[in-house]
Parts: structure tokens; sequence; C-alpha cells
């Protein structure tokens, strides 16, 4: 079982001025928002998960962050963010040092909106610049330039203290001076955390229709790997380490919420198609809620919450998640916590499932911790298949 009693919460704003190609989360472009109606039932959903909280292996306890996602949570009205902290801190209480930290795209309208976020409550802004080179950014279908990049994220570090980025690499043609220059200029502002995601297709998104008709989207596995390794080098350059697979961070500047998905701890979910964990004393409850917003709203006003799944993990997949999340960790994952789930003393894999894994330097054991080396992080894929066969 997760071994923190830290909680986050997660609130989804699903809202977008238009759907980005390559994006493949729960996001609407929405054209007329009853802000009334949807400031309501955050509220209310906000008040059936502090309840559901109570019966917990925790119990209800302070927050130690607040992530607002999307879609845009930029667009989300400032007094609704603001209503939704101060009754979150009535609910829960917040830790002294909590983190509470919103998405922001740097077009000129959001932009505007950062300081009324400060102002609500918000001490971390993550900013979705994807790219500083405009060619790029009209080809991931992008509403902002790399200048209104720029003039964002300036403004966003006389705001706010911490400071982060997304920037997405790999697209097709992308060469390595290329993204040495986006990389050296995003490094260039000195802040203490970048997110560096590689460009994939996924299903569902308009990229992927169009690779399916065979247009060619994102650079083959060698030449990304090789711009990942670019990335490594750089980014250790100027002081940030690789914590997860896509995220650099000098030392205490990591994502604390992010780390609570990653570490398997627990969060609770609001808003459409978000996602919750709670530990019980039976196992991890996993809720999830309606994915559509009408759906989402409907039920709210039926029922008090939007919860669509609500099930108690077993040991076999909570044990599977700590896996599939904790390798992309530097830290890695501790055996005890694998081996307690497991119900043994011994190790919770064959030898003939993780000695070649160790033998090919993919995988390093460091006292208890089970870390993927650079080249494993390279092969995560199948180096969970073969430790997660039966």
């Amino acid at each position: 079982m997760p071994n923190s009693s830290q909680l986050g919460l997660y609130i989804h704003w699903p809202f977008c001025l238009s759907k980005c190609p390559y994006c493949d989360f729960n996001s609407h472009v929405a054209s007329d928002i009853d802000e009334e109606a949807w400031h309501k039932a955050l509220v209310t959903e906000l008040h059936h998960m502090a309840e559901l909280s109570d019966h917990s292996a925790y119990g209800r306890r302070p927050l130690s962050s607040v992530f607002f996602g999307g879609g845009t949570p930029s667009l989300m009205p400032t007094k609704i963010m603001s209503s939704l902290i101060t009754e979150a801190e009535k609910l829960f209480g917040f830790m002294a040092d909590i983190e509470i930290t919103a998405e922001a795209n740097p077009t000129s309208v959001e932009t505007a909106k950062l300081q009324g976020f400060q102002q609500a409550g918000v001490n971390r802004v993550s900013l979705g610049v994807q790219s500083l080179d405009d060619t790029a950014l009209s080809f991931l279908g992008r509403g902002h330039s790399a200048n209104e990049a720029i003039k964002a994220l300036e403004l966003s570090r006389d705001l706010f203290d911490r400071v982060s980025i997304d920037l997405i690499y790999g697209l097709k043609d992308q060469s390595v001076a290329d993204w040495e220059g986006q990389l050296s200029k995003a490094l260039s502002f000195d802040l203490d955390h970048l997110s560096l995601y590689q460009l994939t297709i996924e299903p569902g998104t308009q990229f992927y229709s169009r690779a399916r008709k065979g247009e060619v989207l994102n650079l083959d596995d060698d030449a990304m790997a090789d711009l990942y390794l670019i990335t490594e080098t750089q980014t250790a350059a100027h002081g940030l380490f690789n914590y997860e697979v896509s995220n650099y961070a000098r030392s205490g500047a990591q994502s604390r919420h992010n780390l609570l998905y990653w570490r398997c701890q627990d969060w609770l979910g609001i808003g459409p198609g978000a996602h919750g964990r709670l530990t019980q004393i039976n196992g991890r409850r996993e809720t999830v809620t309606r994915r559509s917003p009408q759906g989402w709203l409907t039920q709210i006003k039926d029922k008090g919450h939007g919860v669509s799944e609500s099930v108690v993990d077993d040991q076999e997949a909570i044990c599977e998640e700590i896996l599939m999340m904790g390798l992309r960790l530097s830290e890695g994952v501790p055996l005890s916590r694998l081996s307690q789930l497991a119900g043994t003393s011994d190790w919770p894999f064959t030898s003939q499932q993780i000695e070649p894994l160790i033998s090919e330097a993919w995988l390093s054991l460091e006292n208890d911790q089970l870390i993927a080396n650079f080249e494993g992080r390279l092969r995560l894929n199948y180096m969970l298949q073969a430790l997660l066969a039966s």
C-alpha cells in the first residue's frame, strides 16, 4: 500500500479555444459556458470527495497540493478558481508549504489573467509553450506565437516563485541543431523546472488520423533517442536533473503534485474525466468521473457527484501501477513496497524476469530501490512487459 498520507486535489477544466491535433486529453471546444452552473457543480463535487476521503485509511487530511489542469485552466474565470481554493482550504486545510499549480497557455488573453490567478492563491504556473519556433507552433495547432510565449514567460517569472514550461520535441524533420537551439533558449530563462515531451501519436487525435493515412509526423526511434540524449546533457549542464522521464528540475523544485501520481500516493479528482486514488484498509479506491461535460453536469445535479467508476484495486493491480509509474522516476521503485503488496519478504520478481535487465544495465538495484538507468528509460515498455509477465 502507498507509504505516505499526503493528499492532493486535481481540478479539471475541460474547455479549450481549439483542439490541438496531438492532444488526447479530455478537452472540448465550447463557445457558450454557463459559468455559474460550472462553479456550483465543481464545489458540489469537491464536497462529495471530501466526504469520500473521510472513509480512506488516513481519513480527511490537509492538502499538500492543488492542481488546475485541462483543457485550458487559464480560461477558467478567476472568481471560480479563487472560490475553489478557498473552499478546498475550508474542507481540508492546507499544509504550510502547499503547492497550488495552474496550467496556462501563453496567448495574450490568457496571459492577462495570470495576476488574477496569483491573487487567487496560485503559487506555481505551468506554461504550455510547446515550442519557441513559429513554424512548429503552427504545425502543433497552437494559438500563440513564440514571441507571445516569451512575454508570458517573463511575466510569469515576475508573478510566481515557481514557473515551469512544456516543450514538445521530435517533430518531423526536426534537426539536432534546431532542438539544441530551442532548448538552449528555454534554459536561458533560468527556470527551476522543465517538462520536455517527445511527440507521440495518440489514438483518437487528429495526428493519429493523419498518420493512419501515411503522413509522417514525428521522428523515428533512433532520431528521437538522439534528441533525448541532447536533452539529458543540456539540462544537466544547467543544474536540472531528470527526476522523471520527461521532467527536469533543480533540487527541491520537482512538481509535488505530479510526484503523488508517480509515487502512487493519494489524490482526489473533480471535474469531467478526472481520476482519483484513495488508500483504503482493503486496497486502493480508484475513482473516474464522467468525461462528457454536459453528462457530468447533469449527474452532479442528479447525484451530487460525477463519478462514473469507483472500484477498489486489488494488490496485483496496485503493484502494477507502482511499477509502471515508479520506473519513470530517477529515484525508482522501493522493492520492499512491492514485496509487501505481493505478500512476500523475498523479491517480488523471478530471477528470469529481472536478471537479464540488470545484466544489460537497463536496471540497477541500489539498496531497496529498483531504478531504470538511462538506457532502460529508452526501453520502459519492454522492461515493464518483462517484469509484469506472470
